[in-house]
């Protein structure tokens, strides 16, 4: 600030436009320059030779001018968040309406579809940063969005509640880094690109496991050479099993918190770049307990493997898969952990945790800077031994399913780098374990504003 305090009255004196003794005197602006001061050197008769100067220097200092975000902490606070409108419609029976991952059996009355619009994936954000600690840069950031429900009054279809998604504190020394908070799986850290769904990542229910969980983890990273490294993450996360609170205000563990042990989870992955693109592939794995209750236990295991590589300077291709076993707080299984022949709640019931298979993967087509094409197709597949060990299985939270897939095309145009549009057809097949199957199709069109 000082040195664009130098540099204007530097610019009033050349052109001579410097206050006189005699002028009545301009009080002091608050320890940084205004727009007003420039604007004031500009007007009293600048030379043709310095009007672009001037113009640079009026420019900055608006820049500087702006109003800051402040915290009670005094560090720096960052705003940021993306408002988000999308019009959609459904031919067919979904599970939910605006953000559909299953496809159902159509209700009798019912019409084949529905059209409509939603504001509720807009995400709010704030980053500060902070001192250092321990020879350690800190940081923090918190996400919410507004797919937390919908309040019970006139027009609540409309009033999503505020959501938490993302809320992580971090520690940052030369190749270390420490993450406390809610934050994504990180041995599963690949999504598809996907405007239509932002508040649940897609294929979250066709091979895409994911689900913003309390976790601690440690990352280092090894240098091979100046392009390229690996990254070994290894953390605890809240054992989370596909559960629905009873209640708003209250609710009970679920049966990987029953078993009084955290999760666990490592992550290796390699990044480098190939034909001066970004490429990296990495595995990992997961494991839980889960308790069941009346002496039944299940051990739940995942082994996942993701990978982003370039095909050319206008072409990528990226994915994920896994192998596990009980993996609905994950959404693996199509969000069921276990088989059961009955309520899972009596003791009389026989439980089988659930074997699944699943992954996705996207073909991303940059036909210019501001144009991209991406075509993905995901599927979540419970293996069908475990699902004919009863005659009419049953999941402990979601209806038994055979198989779950999900293929979508889009196209996103960006015209600005904080505007966007993207158009996106879906198509949902859903199997059950009797071989019956329903169909879906979703048209969403997603109108974007980055700020």
């Amino acid at each position: 600030m000082v040195d664009l305090r130098r540099r204007l009255e530097e610019l009033e004196a050349r052109l001579g436009t410097s206050s006189s003794k005699s002028e009545p005197q301009t009080p002091p602006s608050p320890g940084y320059p205004t727009l007003q001061d420039a604007l004031k050197a500009q007007q009293s008769g600048a030379l043709s030779s310095s009007q672009g100067n001037e113009d640079t220097l009026a420019a900055r200092i608006e820049e500087q001018n702006q109003t800051k975000v402040e915290s009670a902490s005094r560090y720096k606070v960052k705003l940021s968040g993306l408002v988000l409108m999308n019009a959609y419609s459904n031919r067919g029976t979904v599970d939910n309406r605006d953000l559909p991952g299953l496809a159902l059996p159509r209700p009798a009355g019912q019409t084949d579809g529905d059209t409509g619009a939603t504001l509720r994936q807009t995400i709010l954000g704030l980053e500060v940063t902070g001192p250092r600690l321990a020879g350690a840069s800190t940081s923090a950031d918190v996400q919410m969005d507004f797919l937390g429900g919908f309040p019970r009054y006139q027009y609540g279809v409309a009033a999503g509640l505020v959501r938490l998604r993302i809320a992580r504190a971090t520690l940052d020394w030369s190749g270390t880094r420490l993450v406390i908070g809610q934050d994504a799986p990180f041995f599963s850290p690949q999504s598809p690109t996907s405007y239509a769904s932002v508040g649940e990542p897609a294929f979250a229910w066709s091979g895409n496991l994911w689900v913003w969980t309390p976790q601690i983890r440690v990352e280092h990273r090894w240098s091979l050479s100046e392009s390229s490294g690996i990254t070994l993450q290894g953390g605890l996360l809240d054992p989370l099993t596909e559960y629905i609170p009873e209640s708003q205000f209250d609710r009970s563990p679920t049966p990987g918190e029953s078993s009084r042990l955290p999760a666990v989870a490592t992550h290796l992955v390699w990044q480098g770049r190939l034909s001066k693109q970004p490429v990296s592939v990495g595995v990992g794995s997961y494991y839980e307990r889960q308790a069941w209750g009346f002496d039944r236990n299940v051990d739940a295991w995942a082994g996942t493997a993701d990978w982003s590589l370039p095909l050319g300077d206008r072409l990528g291709l990226s994915g994920e898969f896994y192998r596990g076993r009980a993996l609905g707080g994950l959404g693996g299984g199509v969000w069921n952990s276990i088989v059961a022949n009955g309520n899972p709640d009596l003791s009389s019931t026989r439980i089988v945790g659930l074997n699944t298979v699943g992954g996705w993967s996207q073909l991303k087509v940059k036909v210019a800077p501001k144009l991209e094409f991406n075509l993905a197709a995901g599927a979540d597949n419970p293996l069908a031994s475990d699902l004919r060990i009863f005659p009419n299985p049953m999941g402990s939270e979601f209806p038994a399913l055979a198989r779950n897939q999900t293929l979508f095309v889009n196209s996103i145009y960006r015209p600005r780098s904080n505007l966007l549009f993207a158009l996106e057809y879906r198509r949902l097949r859903t199997y059950r374990p009797d071989d019956t199957q329903s169909t879906a199709d979703h048209v969403n069109l997603a109108v974007g504003v980055a700020f």
